[in-house]
C-alpha cells in the first residue's frame, strides 16, 4: 500500500513543486507542433536517464508508455497516472508481448507513446528495437530528445545515471525529428537502425549540452 499510493504521492509533489522552479525551454518542431493540434499519433524517444525531467511533459503530450512488473515500476505506474498519463504494464522479460499490444489499443483511443529506448534494464546507450517495432505497428514517426541542465543531482549508482535537476536550474529540452515511420520492409531489429537512433540521441544532447554552457557565459 505505501509503495503502490502513499510514496507515489509523497514523490509526485516534491516533484511538481520542484519542477515549478525550473527554467524551462522547450523546443519542438513545426511537424511536432501541428500533430499535437490535428491528434496525429507519434512516438518519443529519449534516454532512460533523462526520464525525471521529461515526465513534466506527460500530460502535455498524452504520453502512454510501459512499466515495469516490478516493486519500482510499480511506484512509477502510479507517479505516471498522477502526471496525466497511462501505463501498460510488462518488461522484456515478463508480458511484454500483452504489454505492447495494451499500448496499442491507448494509442487508439488517441494517446502517444514515449520509449526509454535502452531501458528498461540497460546496457546504457543502447537503443532496443521496441520503439522501431511501435513505429511500425502504429505508422506513426518518431521524434527524439535533446536533454540537458546547468545543475542536477545524479545517482552515480544506478546504472543509467538518472539525474534530477537542482531547483532553479536551466533545463533545455529539444525534440527533433520527425524521423518516418518504420515500415514493412525494413526489420525493427536492424543493428542500422538502433545505431542511426543512438546517434542522433547522443548528438541531441550533445548540442543542448553546449547550448545550457553558452547561455551561462
Amino acid at each position: 500500500m505505501l509503495r503502490k499510493y502513499v510514496y507515489p504521492l509523497i514523490i509526485w509533489v516534491i516533484y511538481k513543486l520542484l519542477s515549478m522552479t525550473w527554467r524551462l525551454t522547450l523546443i519542438e518542431p513545426p511537424e511536432m507542433k501541428e500533430a499535437l493540434i490535428n491528434k496525429k499519433p507519434f512516438v518519443l524517444a529519449h534516454w532512460h536517464g533523462d526520464e525525471l525531467v521529461l515526465m513534466q511533459l506527460i500530460g502535455r503530450y498524452r504520453l502512454a508508455t510501459i512499466a515495469s512488473t516490478s516493486k519500482d515500476g510499480e511506484m512509477m505506474n502510479t507517479l505516471i497516472h498522477l502526471v496525466g498519463g497511462r501505463t501498460t504494464r510488462g518488461s522484456s522479460t515478463r508480458g511484454g508481448v500483452q504489454a505492447l499490444k495494451g499500448l496499442l489499443r491507448l494509442v487508439k483511443e488517441g494517446y502517444n507513446s514515449s520509449f526509454a529506448v535502452d531501458g528498461p534494464k540497460g546496457p546504457i546507450y543502447q537503443v532496443k528495437p521496441g520503439i522501431f517495432e511501435l513505429s511500425r505497428l502504429m505508422g506513426a514517426p518518431i521524434y527524439y530528445a535533446g536533454v540537458a541542465c546547468d545543475r542536477r543531482w545524479v545517482a552515480e549508482k544506478s546504472w543509467n545515471k538518472a539525474y534530477l535537476p537542482k531547483p532553479f536550474s536551466k533545463v533545455l529540452i529539444e525534440w527533433r525529428g520527425p524521423l518516418a515511420p518504420i515500415n514493412k520492409e525494413i526489420d525493427p531489429r536492424s543493428p542500422d537502425l538502433a545505431n542511426s537512433l543512438a546517434e542522433a540521441l547522443h548528438n541531441a544532447k550533445s548540442d543542448c549540452v553546449k547550448k545550457i554552457a553558452t547561455s551561462q557565459t
